[in-house]
């Protein structure tokens, strides 16, 4: 079904807005605004079809039958006929149902002769097709059948999508447009999911998503939790860990599991969380510590109460245990303690349950110091998943080995915001797709494909990630490195049309790419250096070159767009940049201060100016856009961090005011900064030495030497600058850097002999197959390849712990290798060794290099 897939991938997004191009209209199901040749008539003039449904279907399927309804309402502007009659009363219909559970779609399925070898008792599976006299007084229908109460539901979503509903209609007010007509080509069209569990975790959720519920809905309650439900169906997902701080999803509203159970969502707990009780929980009821050596007999006793109140209820149970407050159980590794525990939990299950154990699935989550007990030999039972997690900053920790299969499988915690070292960071969208789709394709390269789930905190701020992430989810085959690059152009046409779609898209882009090179919350006046590079005035000249272009394309949207257009685009365009102009202006005020220079009380002007304008454009966010239905949603604090944790408010940057008249322009001349040499566009000729540096992309490669099956790709915008080129396939063996191995080479014009260092600059390169690091090689001219090993551990106390924090903190790491060179043409070779590698960029200094963020711009090449 590989072929499949990758037709569901093209289709997702591109059918969805109704494009007109003949190719993509004449594919199976294509929903477009003309008809190809057999189409079915969805909306047209004198013509719309009305949706049926069995009544006796799951409760989950008729509810998003109804979704449906008011969806193609929405889009044809006219009400919708929906009926569970057995004798329908319309010429065209769309009929909807589960196999097995629908007597309708049955008949229909063995009369017309469905073909539903690939569907029937497939997970999640679903089929489109449009049936001629499907039904006595129906002339034609499209049919979405699914293998199971999910396949139906995501059959019935992917019609939304397809006939222009945004899954963010809801949480993010983009309008429905309007068609006139809309026609479903004829075929058959199947899909169904690679990964088993695709969700969540709403974490870290104060003051802004726990204050917008309370404000909104009275708190975390089943009203709030039904949009958070039909938002994960309608992106294709089917799990959720809840809100956890001060908050219990079953405890707070009773309602809430149930309501779960109806949509078809499954409910998990966090990694700390055992067995179907929330950390408050233990707060409320527990008896004594949280600590199963000296307090075992009440700890199973709360535990017993999660698995009773769980009931038939779809769930994912967290086995294990960590310290109170998601903190390590012990110190050391406690691994007869732990292994104890998840014996008597499993027993526990078995007993109340009254089911096989692999009939209720488990999860282990190796989680921070857990990991450590997995290293050290921990096992657990073959049906448990075990869960894989990164270091909280988007870099996998640890992955199975090739070929280790399971009964459980393996899985993935993820994580788009985190609290905790070396700083929180909560507040707006960080993450760059391009890193989450290396990380996750290595991931299901090694065999990662029962459980995907990432910590998105408050939900509303990273709209555009989530949906890459359960969209790679669902076929992370089908997310090549092509479909990657068209992502964010393609999301945007589902948001906004196609009018505006690529120059949307690189909003997305750039402005996630900048946000990654240091997070806001990390930023400060001492982040860019004011002189070498002119590092500042770039940032902030990019920065200012993506507000204008925001602006001036909010300007020209229609206002039905607007508001969705200031939550997924411009707010946080806007908001970053002039959070970074920010700093820069702190920096340039303390630096002339200290010089007494009358330029120095502008920029304390232009702080506090700044300042103020970061809460304006919040307020714009909570009051002023869709009506103020997302008060408190930009409440999270993120200007005036001293350590890991947030501030109580916001705190403006100390800045300093000089005596006007007394001061003077030249009590000090300027540290002059760096000159550099512009790349020559497209010339293909030797990187030319200059000033004793030399920059170089790593794309920009004179020869990618492909052998053993490796091949070099370029990854677009993955990293700080411009790309990131990786070696595949991620799953292949280690190589030897001598003859013809895999490589990437470099043609440098070296302007003397002596002494250099390389700096290679990599996205942070963790130990994933637990050999002692991640390795690559470099030579220069005819030398032996040194091989060089990058060493990062984000476990604390670790000797390489700082190394680990401050490339996190930057968002690359930067190995060096040091290296006797000729003068003249010479040839650098960056050799693969292990998989898993992101090259950024390459730089070669005589000398200590100076203390610069991002480094020289690209040295000029002839």
């Amino acid at each position: 079904m590989k072929t499949v897939r990758t037709l569901a991938a093209s289709l997702l997004l591109m059918c969805a807005t109704a494009r007109a191009a003949d190719d993509t209209c004449a594919l199976p199901a294509a929903v477009c605004a003309h008809a190809a040749r057999g189409a079915l008539t969805l909306i047209g003039q004198g013509a719309q079809a009305a949706i049926i449904v069995d009544a006796q279907d799951h409760p989950g399927v008729l509810r998003a039958a109804r979704d449906l309804q008011a969806d193609l309402g929405a889009v044809a502007g006219r009400p919708v006929g929906l009926s569970s009659a057995d004798a329908p009363h319309a010429k065209t219909a769309i009929i909807v149902g589960t196999l097995g559970h629908s007597a309708h779609v049955d008949r229909i399925v063995r009369e017309r002769h469905i073909d539903t070898h690939d569907v029937q008792g497939r997970w999640e599976a679903y089929l489109l097709q449009v049936v001629e006299h499907p039904e006595p007084g129906v002339a034609r229908a499209l049919l979405i059948a699914g293998a199971d109460k999910r396949g139906t539901i995501f059959g019935i979503y992917e019609l939304s999508r397809r006939i222009g509903v945004s899954p963010w209609t809801w949480w993010a007010d983009v309008p429905v447009p309007r068609r006139a007509a809309l026609h479903v080509a004829p075929g058959r069209f199947v899909d169904a999911p690679a990964v088993r569990y695709r969700g969540i975790f709403l974490n870290d959720e104060d003051p802004a998503l726990g204050g917008w519920m309370k404000e909104t809905f009275g708190g975390p309650n089943h009203k709030a939790y039904a949009h958070v439900f039909e938002l994960i169906l309608r992106l294709k997902g089917n799990l959720l860990w809840p809100a956890m701080w001060s908050r219990a999803f079953a405890d707070d509203d009773a309602e809430n599991p149930l309501l779960a159970d109806e949509y078809g969502v499954v409910i998990g707990t966090s990694h700390h969380e055992p067995m179907m009780r929330a950390h408050v929980e233990w707060e409320r009821y527990g008896k004594g510590p949280w600590d199963y050596a000296q307090n075992a007999e009440a700890l199973r006793a709360f535990w017993r109460r999660g698995i009773e109140r769980m009931d038939s209820h779809e769930s994912i149970v967290t086995l294990g245990m960590r310290g109170d407050g998601d903190k390590p159980m012990t110190q050391g590794t406690a691994i007869d303690l732990l292994e104890r525990i998840v014996a008597d939990q499993r027993t526990m299950l078995a007993q109340i349950t009254q089911r096989p154990l692999e009939r209720t699935p488990q999860v282990w989550a190796l989680y921070k110091e857990v990991q450590d007990y997995y290293d050290a030999g921990m096992r657990v039972p073959d049906d448990v998943t075990l869960l894989f997690s990164d270091d909280n900053w988007g870099n996998l920790r640890r992955l199975p080995k090739p070929g280790d299969a399971r009964g459980g499988g393996y899985g993935i915690y993820y994580h788009f915001d985190y609290v905790g070292g070396p700083r929180n960071y909560k507040w707006i969208n960080t993450n760059q797709i391009e890193r989450t789709w290396q990380q996750m394709q290595l991931a299901y390269a090694y065999g990662v494909n029962c459980l995907w789930i990432v910590n998105v905190g408050d939900l509303k701020p990273m709209e555009f990630p989530i949906s890459f992430f359960l969209d790679q989810a669902w076929n992370p085959e089908g997310m090549s490195a092509e479909r990657l690059q068209r992502y964010p152009s393609d999301w945007a046409t589902q948001q906004f049309g196609t009018e505006h779609a690529a120059e949307i898209g690189e909003l997305l882009t750039r402005y996630t790419q900048y946000n990654a090179r240091r997070k806001p919350e990390l930023l400060s006046p001492d982040t860019f250096s004011l002189d070498n590079f002119d590092e500042a005035a770039r940032v902030v000249a990019q920065w200012n070159t993506l507000a204008a272009n925001s602006a001036s394309l909010a300007s020209k949207l229609p206002a039905a767009q607007r508001d969705a257009y200031y939550e997924l685009v411009d707010y946080p365009v806007q908001a970053s940049a002039n959070l970074t102009a920010m700093y820069v202006a702190a920096a340039r005020n303390r630096r002339d201060a200290a010089l007494d220079r009358p330029q120095a009380n502008a920029e304390a002007d232009e702080v506090a100016r700044r300042f103020a304008r970061d809460a304006e454009l919040a307020r714009v966010y909570e009051h002023d856009i869709a009506g103020g239905k997302w008060v408190h949603m930009m409440d999270q604090t993120h200007i005036g961090y001293t350590g890991w944790q947030q501030p109580e408010k916001n705190v403006m940057p100390e800045t300093q005011r000089v005596d006007a008249a007394a001061a003077t322009s030249a009590n000090e001349p300027r540290a002059p900064a760096r000159s550099w040499a512009h790349a020559a566009n497209g010339a293909m000729g030797a990187f030319v030495e200059h000033n004793g540096y030399i920059a170089i992309e790593a794309e920009h490669y004179a020869r990618a030497v492909a052998s053993d099956g490796i091949e070099w790709r370029t990854i677009a915008n993955l990293g700080r600058t411009l790309s990131g080129v990786i070696a595949l396939p991620s799953i292949a063996d280690a190589s030897v850097p001598e003859n013809d191995a895999p490589r990437l080479e470099y043609a440098l014009q070296l302007q003397q002999a002596g002494d250099v260092e390389v700096h290679v600059v990599l996205s942070p390169p963790l130990d994933f197959l637990h050999r002692g690091g991640l390795r690559f090689a470099v030579s220069i001219g005819d030398e032996t390849p040194q091989v060089v090993t990058t060493k990062l551990d984000p476990t604390p106390d670790a000797a390489d712990f700082a190394a680990w924090e401050h490339a996190v903190s930057d968002n690359a790491y930067v190995a060096v290798s040091k290296h006797r060179v000729a003068a003249g043409t010479q040839t650098l070779k960056l050799w693969r060794v292990d998989p898993g590698l992101v090259f950024q960029r390459v730089e070669i200094w005589r000398g200590t290099p100076p203390a610069s963020y991002l480094g020289p711009p690209e040295s000029e090449r002839r």
